[in-house]
């Protein structure tokens, strides 16, 4: 029992570095005329201010001044954990236009605008990312690559395990679109904390039914695995409307918003466990903030690029491996709170206990994403 405390008190005290989204950097590598290559690396602030300690007077508020102030430092720091070569000759990489600053949709970045001359870009270049690796392993540098020939960007992922990599001249083709965007579904599903909460929430009464206002364990595994069938099902359906529906830019709202509303579906999922509100309709629940939490899932996408000749796979692709990674989350899910249903350490430390922390996390991180803190 005390192993399943801990765990939940480590999954929460984990959770809350993910309130907002994971670390990440965009760079554009363009390839261009006299073997010239350009480069726009955009690094979150609050990454630099991380490793950098660019918060001077420590009031928690970062000013342009202040950034100012260290743009030589920001820019020796990013470069020197990024390194370009061609064949066994190294790209050198100098900067080109003073630091600037924009907006993304988690906060303020630093904008580097970069330029690297090879000794040749017939062939692919290598690429050697490192940023902020040493201090968060999941950081992750998404890279668009847009070759000389034919103009069309191609999407790279950057991470611990693949920060070397080759920008190609030639497109990627089919099976290595659908392969890599599928493996960026199911990495996102597993690392985005709030939607595993969220579905997590609306899951654990599933080997459970409320007789007379209490909660008694199900007979079955089939009855259960029909519920949990109807849950994952609707959310799967409702979050491939909208993903779909934001991908092709048919339709969007607002980040700040659906990351808010996000949060809250988490905290009404879980404090529904306390209540037994909707019981039955659970799957109504599942389906109605699905669509919300599909425009969460629109905005990784987004941020990782979809290859325009490769628009439709790609979308299937980031889908399959959500629902991939859904999968394997019930898998593990169901048969561990089937075994336990009958306990008491389950219907009151797992369900009624872990619902309160869900509940309580959920709620700090609507404070955190609808007050921008």
């Amino acid at each position: 029992m005390k192993r399943w405390i801990i765990a939940l008190l480590a999954l929460a005290l984990h959770a809350t570095a993910f309130a907002h989204k994971p670390s990440d950097s965009y760079l554009t590598v363009r390839a261009g005329t006299d073997n010239a290559v350009t480069l726009r690396w955009d690094i979150a602030l609050r990454d630099l201010d991380y490793v950098l300690e660019l918060d001077r007077d420590g009031n928690g508020l970062l000013t342009w001044g202040e950034v100012r102030q260290r743009s030589a430092d920001i820019t020796r720091y990013a470069l020197s954990h990024l390194q370009l070569a061609s064949g066994d000759k190294p790209c050198p990489i100098e900067t080109s236009a003073p630091l600037m600053l924009d907006q993304h949709s988690d906060g303020t970045y630093a904008v580097l605008t970069l330029r690297a001359h090879c000794a040749s870009l017939v062939n692919a270049l290598q690429m050697k990312y490192s940023l902020l690796f040493d201090v968060d392993p999941s950081h992750r540098g998404l890279v668009q690559w847009i070759a000389s020939d034919k103009g069309a960007a191609q999407a790279l992922v950057f991470g611990t395990e693949s920060a070397q990599q080759q920008l190609t001249v030639q497109a990627p083709d089919a099976l290595q679109t659908l392969r890599q965007y599928v493996a960026e579904g199911t990495w996102h599903i597993w690392i985005g904390f709030d939607h595993i909460l969220f579905l997590l929430s609306l899951l654990l009464p599933s080997v459970l039914v409320r007789r007379q206002g209490h909660w008694q364990a199900v007979d079955s595994l089939r009855s259960a695995s029909i519920e949990v069938l109807k849950v994952v099902t609707a959310f799967t359906l409702a979050h491939s409307i909208t993903l779909s529906l934001a991908a092709l830019q048919v339709l969007t709202l607002p980040s700040r918003l659906v990351e808010s509303v996000i949060a809250a579906s988490v905290v009404v999922a879980a404090l529904n466990n306390l209540r037994g509100t909707v019981e039955s309709k659970r799957w109504l629940l599942a389906f109605v903030f699905g669509l919300v939490h599909g425009f969460g899932f629109a905005s990784v996408l987004a941020d990782l690029g979809l290859p325009q000749g490769a628009l439709v796979l790609a979308l299937v692709g980031f889908n399959v491996g959500v629902e991939l990674g859904q999968l394997a989350i019930v898998a593990l899910f169901l048969p561990l709170a089937f075994a336990l249903r009958c306990s008491a350490f389950y219907r009151v430390g797992v369900l009624l206990g872990g619902s309160v922390l869900i509940a309580l996390l959920a709620a700090w991180w609507f404070v955190q994403r609808a007050f921008d803190l």
